[in-house]
């Protein structure tokens, strides 16, 4: 039994030695140490031994065990250096090659033109305030002087969620939510991403706007005028601005703000039309059933209100002539901005 066991360690060993991968000294341990290994066979035939030499023949046993597995241990540290020195040697790197360079990200368009608005209003003297995306039918239509049956309602597309619940359709929400804690003088501007049920090519299901309110007393049609073309000025130069009469259920009297073209500069182009005018929001005097909601003497108080959409102003800006390129994320459009 002594010499079986000396043989079987000397195997390993060699074996071990001549092993010159992981993958090899595995074999090589599966071999002797597995459960059909040479050693666990030669433990299972203990049992044929006389009772007297079987706690000497299994103490040998356990000690060629315990001296094949150190030595398998030892063998299997060295390979792995081995083996990682000629992975090392396989990929050495030229550092003479460039390396690789990622693309720096930025602000998206929208985000871009949307911090520039904002920051014109604040030279203004406008704050800006924030309300929730999932509105409440009444601070969205009601409070805005559409009841229930006012058509002026199918003017919107809207999304609902049950009844009284809808994704906003405009960030004027916000206006009547501030009017109804804070008492004038407002100046306030509210940005946001709101929700209509339209997708062509200068629509989007979702979009943003930056609705903007002034109240206090004697405001009249002519401080209107007058915020509405500095943004315009400040924002898209020296191009010249009209006022439309227009409709709007929160405003009377209404009008729809128009710019010289920014792509022909009044000559008449396929982006205007041939008119050499744009649209570029929409404003009014805040009606007086909208300060009877919120609680404000209307003979006393008087305001305007304006909307303007940020795709709309990124595109005239950019140069865009698809809004759903601005949705998409494909990084070869974006990242020209």
């Amino acid at each position: 039994m002594k010499q079986q066991v000396v043989q079987i360690v000397e195997e390993a060993k060699k074996a071990f030695a001549g092993a010159n991968s992981v993958k090899e000294l595995d074999e090589a341990r599966v071999r002797f140490l597995g459960k059909k290994g040479v050693l666990t066979v030669l433990l299972k035939n203990l049992g044929t031994l006389p009772p007297d030499q079987r706690p000497a023949a299994g103490q040998l046993v356990n000690q060629a065990r315990k001296v094949i597995e150190d030595l398998l241990a030892d063998r299997t540290q060295a390979v792995k250096i081995r083996e990682r020195e000629r992975t090392v040697q396989s990929q050495l790197l030229d550092i003479s090659l460039p390396g690789v360079r990622y693309s720096r990200g930025h602000r998206h368009p929208v985000t871009q033109v949307m911090g520039r608005v904002l920051d014109i209003f604040r030279g203004l003297g406008f704050s800006v305030r924030t309300g929730p995306e999932v509105e409440k039918d009444y601070y969205n239509f009601e409070a805005l002087n559409m009841p229930k049956d006012h058509p002026a309602r199918d003017m919107q597309d809207t999304f609902y969620i049950d009844e009284d619940t809808v994704l906003r359709t405009h960030t004027s929400p916000v206006q009547i939510r501030t009017m109804e804690l804070e008492k004038p003088p407002l100046r306030i501007v509210s940005p946001g991403r709101v929700y209509r049920h339209d997708y062509d090519v200068s629509h989007s299901p979702m979009f943003h706007q930056v609705e903007g309110f002034m109240v206090d007393e004697g405001i009249a049609f002519s401080d209107l005028k007058g915020v509405l073309a500095e943004f315009i000025h400040q924002f898209f130069g020296d191009v010249p601005v009209r006022f439309r009469p227009s409709f709007f259920p929160f405003t009377e009297p209404s009008a729809e703000v128009d710019m010289g073209c920014v792509m022909c500069r009044g000559k008449g182009c396929r982006v205007c039309s041939g008119t050499g005018w744009i649209e570029i929001l929409g404003s009014g005097m805040i009606d007086p059933e909208v300060f009877r909601f919120v609680g404000h003497d209307s003979e006393r108080y008087s305001g305007f209100a304006f909307g303007i959409g940020m795709e709309r102003v990124a595109m005239l800006h950019f140069g865009i002539d698809d809004i759903r390129l601005l949705f998409e994320n494909d990084i070869r459009f974006l990242k020209q901005f």
